[in-house]
């Protein structure tokens, strides 16, 4: 099911003049069920991009082989730059909701988020504010578990910072930056009420360090909050499945495994 239309009216913060170069228009939500019948378990899938443009192979991709595993899936398609905060997190939040009040009609139960790369700050960003900034009169839904798959992390520290999706995601708005980089940091923003975690990253990553991981990981061990953490050796950054690397590409496997733990 392609081209879901969840906002159902013109989406919050759009411009027409946005439609061409990376916005194609309105943001685009689109549905893989697992085929099995009965209900499933669903994640939402959020590709990477830097808040610059969507990576085509972080999206349906991903959700064809939850498919083949039992759990359906959501891939949204963002507004990214020159849109900016909070029209890409209203974006994720409209979509979350649309799926949770249409659950019968997608044949779903629990509901996750999982992202990659600036995707992955996207998903936890939501993850950790989704019951705030209401100015979309959207009722609020807490995630049941949240993937993270070399995720942007930190928007303070300037040695692991990822400073393209930083800017981007504030539109270039040097004020904005300087007064909000500390609370859509992720690893400073963990609630006592997080769902599970998955991390993945690779040593290698030579866009976003996987520093970013790891002090997630920390910041998730000092709430108290389950999560399970994967370091690879190897992997350029977008390897999404990463099947032409050895080791690296036992990510997806391990993370089916951490989801039917989970109750997925």
């Amino acid at each position: 099911m392609r081209n879901i239309d969840f906002w159902g009216e013109a989406p919050y913060g759009y411009e027409e003049k946005y439609n061409e170069g990376n916005n194609s228009g309105l943001p685009v939500l689109d549905f893989f069920p697992a085929s099995e019948k009965g209900e499933h378990s669903c994640m939402l899938i959020l590709p990477g991009g830097g808040y610059n443009h969507l990576a085509d192979h972080e999206g349906e991709n991903i959700a064809k082989k939850l498919g083949e595993n039992g759990i359906s899936a959501f891939v949204l398609y963002y507004r990214v730059f020159p849109y900016a905060f909070p029209v890409n997190f209203y974006d994720v939040k409209k979509a979350f909701s649309h799926i949770r009040k249409n659950a019968e009609k997608y044949r779903i139960n629990k509901l996750g988020i999982m992202g990659f790369s600036a995707g992955a700050h996207l998903a936890c960003t939501y993850t950790e504010h989704f019951d705030r900034y209401n100015d979309i009169d959207e009722e609020s839904f807490r995630p049941d578990a949240l993937g993270l798959c070399y995720p942007v992390i930190s928007f303070t520290d300037e040695n692991i910072m990822h400073a393209g999706s930083l800017s981007c995601f504030f539109g270039n708005d040097e004020k904005r930056k300087s007064e909000l980089a500390e609370h859509f940091s992720c690893e400073k923003n963990v609630r006592e009420d997080m769902p599970p975690v998955f991390l993945w990253h690779s040593f290698e990553d030579k866009s976003v360090n996987c520093i970013n991981s790891l002090v997630m990981a920390k910041s998730l061990k000092e709430k108290n909050i389950p999560f399970e953490l994967h370091l690879f050796p190897n992997g350029r950054h977008g390897c999404d499945l990463a099947t032409d690397i050895e080791g690296t590409k036992q990510w997806f496997d391990l993370y089916v495994n951490w989801l039917k733990r989970q109750g997925f």
